[in-house]
């Protein structure tokens, strides 16, 4: 069952500055980054680039996930670190298809490949707060097929949710997240992830973009920010933004995938050096076309 018709595709140009200030002088830093988003059946990758200051020699790869990765090293002092990734995406709309496959040919579907095995196992992040546990098993049984459970679980989560800045820490689990009943779309996901999970449904993570406006005005920026969702998979992986109780569109902008949050951080390092560091960030998104 197709919920939408696709329509063409929506060109999006996305800024993602970030970086550490730090007290003083810091002897090394060792950096890795996930800003930068690859083609996918849905988006075409037009330009990327990744802009490091202080300049130093980055290498590339594509980690176990599937997602690109810029490994780099600052090994003079710094007081910064600034990157700067800019990329220019096709965007197409993906529609959700929701299977007919039954529970107990998604449980032997399941098992026959380490990418959906693996989307099954809890994480500390992940691991549902016995309510949300309650609330997956009474909608699945509810349901003779686990994609439309997986959309009425994701939904009724979705709803349930308040989302609030400033609530959670980047560090917070989906539980913790779920007592509140405030967070972002970093912890709508991660309750999401354990709910789906606990009845047997494979689903990941997803790290991207989104703009925020959905009738945006060409060549006009818009502030933009990290976003995250989920896909499961029930014959077919398909993609969900419980944060906004929406099908992937075409203002979503995928970058990388993963268990949890942990695997697809937008920035991530250590440094040498006794004192503080702060981050800050800044996205940028506009429509091009």
């Amino acid at each position: 069952m197709t919920l939408r018709q696709a329509q063409g595709p929506r060109r999006l140009r996305i800024e993602h500055a970030t970086g550490f200030a730090y007290e003083g002088d810091v002897g090394a830093s060792y950096n890795e980054a996930r800003m930068l988003p690859s083609s996918t059946d849905s988006q075409f990758v037009l330009s990327s680039q990744l802009d490091i200051e202080p300049s130093t020699s980055v290498n590339q790869y594509v980690d176990y996930f599937g997602t690109r990765v810029a490994a780099f090293d600052v090994l003079a002092g710094h007081s910064a670190l600034n990157i700067t990734a800019r990329s220019l995406v096709e965007v197409r709309p993906r529609p959700l298809e929701l299977s007919d496959i039954g529970w107990d040919d998604l449980a032997r579907e399941t098992q026959r490949a380490i990418a959906t095995v693996e989307m099954l196992g809890q994480s500390a992040r992940t691991d549902p707060h016995p309510e949300v546990a309650d609330i997956a098993r009474t909608i699945a049984a509810q349901h003779d097929t686990p994609a439309a459970a997986a959309l009425a679980i994701a939904t009724a989560l979705g709803d349930a949710m308040e989302y609030v800045f400033g609530i959670t820490g980047v560090h917070s689990t989906g539980a913790e997240a779920w007592t509140e009943r405030k967070g972002v779309c970093q912890d709508i996901a991660h309750i999401t992830l354990g709910a789906l999970r606990h009845v047997g449904i494979p689903a990941r993570y997803v790290s991207g973009y989104l703009h925020p406006q959905p009738d945006a005005e060409v060549c006009v920026a818009a502030i933009g920010e990290s976003h995250a969702w989920v896909e499961w998979f029930a014959g077919a992986w398909q993609g969900f933004d419980p944060t906004n109780n929406t099908e992937i569109g075409d203002r979503h902008v995928l970058v990388g995938r993963g268990r949890d949050y942990n695997d697809v951080p937008p920035l991530r390092g250590v440094y040498a050096g006794p004192f503080k560091s702060q981050l800050h960030v800044k996205v940028t998104i506009t429509r091009e076309a």
